[in-house]
């Protein structure tokens, strides 16, 4: 096992890179999909289905572990990977977006940022310092730096603003977080929908020789084109060398578009909620359960599927566990999207090392828009 953090490209194919990042926790095949469990835990699912379904890293939510149950206490009973059951690689993220997004009661200032629980109200700071400090006492392997996260459309000065804020806290950031042999922390590339901010954010982000860099601030309400948009500037502008992380995203279609782009790795809550949801994904699209037409229909969601909540499960008997809100539909449904994601992430990674990655994405784009077999 690497006691260092490293990462290494094994195959390109256009922009597109098939890598592997090497940590003392384990491997990280790249392109990457990290299910999110938020609360230390990836809702609906048993940790050890989640690495069965092909998952090598999980993600973890630095706000909402600090409110409940506290990374002190976590600390204390052996960190995130021991209390989850967890023993794999962890990133988590910083904190920010949840502060901006949730926090109702929030001042910002050049120190931090100080709110109010979504909880139950109670006031919290966090700086830089107390971020990575946080991460630390979770011990997580890869370690966000906090920023600031702006919703679109946005003011041009707000998300200037916004961003050399970002990009003072990485320096801070980066001190705090110090040398820590086998682990990393990623900077966060901001500027919103502006393609000289973008530039200039990667290139001082670029400047600080950090372990991996994440694209932040996007998939924050803007169209996909302006996403891409956006990962075309930015993109080019990161060492080669270095993992690129699109924060927050996304949907299948948006994860193919993004390698395309030359992103190694991603996380949504999309596949989890969705299956909470009714809402399955598969190579032939989406299937929405709790549609009437499946009360019928004895088919499984995909029979050449080797997960067993897609494969031994009748449409039938899914749409009866969702229209009557038993937990395993949930359950079953999410099984279904996280492997159906992780599958598609090793099909992308084949493809990539094959050299054929824009011919197999038209033919997984191919297959989402044929949909669905009609009922037998």
């Amino acid at each position: 096992m690497n006691d260092n953090f490293s990462f290494s490209l094994i195959a390109t194919d256009g922009k597109a890179r098939r890598g592997e990042i090497s940590m003392p926790r384990g491997k990280i095949r790249t392109p990457a999909f990290m299910p999110v469990g938020t609360g230390g835990t990836v809702k609906a699912m048993y940790m050890d289905q989640v690495r069965g379904v092909g998952a090598d890293i999980i993600l973890g939510n630095t706000y909402h572990l600090m409110l409940r149950p506290g990374a002190e206490r976590v600390a204390r009973l052996g960190g995130l990977h021991e209390f989850a059951r967890w023993p794999h690689p962890i990133l988590t993220d910083s904190g920010g977006f949840q502060v901006m997004s949730l926090s109702k009661l929030r001042k910002l200032t050049e120190q931090g940022v100080t709110f109010r629980s979504h909880i139950d109200g109670s006031p919290y700071e966090m700086s830089p310092e107390r971020s990575i400090e946080i991460q630390g006492l979770l011990d997580s392997d890869i370690q966000m730096q906090l920023d600031e996260c702006t919703a679109l459309p946005a003011d041009a000065k707000e998300i200037e603003r916004a961003m050399e804020l970002s990009l003072r806290w990485a320096e801070r950031c980066k001190t705090a977080f110090g040398h820590q042999p086998g682990k990393a922390m990623f900077g966060i590339v901001q500027g919103g929908d502006i393609a000289p901010l973008r530039v200039r954010s990667a290139q001082a982000l670029s400047a600080m020789d950090l372990k991996g860099y994440a694209v932040g601030g996007l998939a924050v309400g803007e169209p996909q084109a302006v996403m891409l948009d956006m990962l075309d500037i930015t993109c080019p502008e990161l060492p080669v060398e270095k993992p690129r992380y699109l924060m927050g995203v996304g949907t299948p279609d948006d994860i193919l578009k993004s390698v395309a782009r030359g992103i190694d790795m991603f996380d949504c809550v999309m596949p989890t909620r969705a299956g909470r949801h009714g809402l399955a994904y598969t190579r032939r699209g989406k299937i929405n359960l709790r549609n009437a037409r499946h009360a019928d229909d004895p088919r499984p969601l995909d029979e050449e599927s080797d997960c067993p909540a897609a494969r031994d499960y009748s449409r039938a008997y899914l749409h009866h566990l969702v229209r009557s809100q038993e937990a395993l539909g949930a359950m079953l449904l999410t099984w279904n999207n996280l492997s159906y994601y992780q599958r598609l992430m090793q099909d992308i990674r084949d493809a990539i090392a094959a050299g054929q990655f824009q011919d197999r994405a038209a033919v997984i784009t191919e297959g989402w828009v044929r949909g669905d077999l009609p009922p037998l």
